[in-house]
């Protein structure tokens, strides 16, 4: 008779592999980490009405930047490129507060509850955090290696 309770040759070794235990101290340093991540969150999320109140007052600051003649001229410019930063820049902000939010709700619900899902979802969110920050880290990097070798072949026809 087979005995159902003992794992078949290689089976142990492959089981071992694939399973990952969560210590009481894992536990408290995600619960602790979805503490900060939610404090985080909020203030990116108020951060973020801040800027969006920015973009729109900003049009109503430029009509009486007009008037003084040393700014005159970034008047001239107009608010809508100025909007439209400001709004860029709160959705870029939004995006990482608003994961931050649902890892720490996730993550919180999945250490109380001990659910598996719930700490897939949270640790899914987290890499989608650190995806989005190394994807904007790039686009930056890529930035400043441009206007590096633009401002020297300026610097170079200048010269010339």
């Amino acid at each position: 008779m087979e005995n159902y309770n003992e794992p078949e040759m290689g089976q142990e070794e492959e089981d071992s592999a694939i399973r990952l235990i969560i210590t009481e101290d894992v536990r408290s340093y995600i619960y602790e980490t979805a503490k900060w991540t939610k404090f985080l969150s909020i203030v990116g999320f108020i951060l973020t009405g801040l800027m969006v109140m920015v973009a729109l007052s900003v049009g109503s600051v430029m009509d009486s930047m007009a008037e003084i003649p040393a700014y005159s001229g970034l008047a001239a410019m107009g608010s809508g490129l100025f909007i439209f930063f400001y709004l860029l820049l709160a959705l870029v902000y939004f995006y990482p507060s608003f994961l931050m939010y649902k890892f720490s709700s996730s993550a919180k619900l999945a250490v109380l509850y001990g659910s598996q899902e719930g700490l897939s979802e949270a640790m899914a969110k987290l890499k989608s955090i650190f995806k989005f920050w190394g994807i904007l880290t790039i686009v930056f990097i890529s930035l400043y290696v441009l206007m590096i070798i633009l401002f020297s072949i300026g610097a170079g026809i200048a010269a010339a």
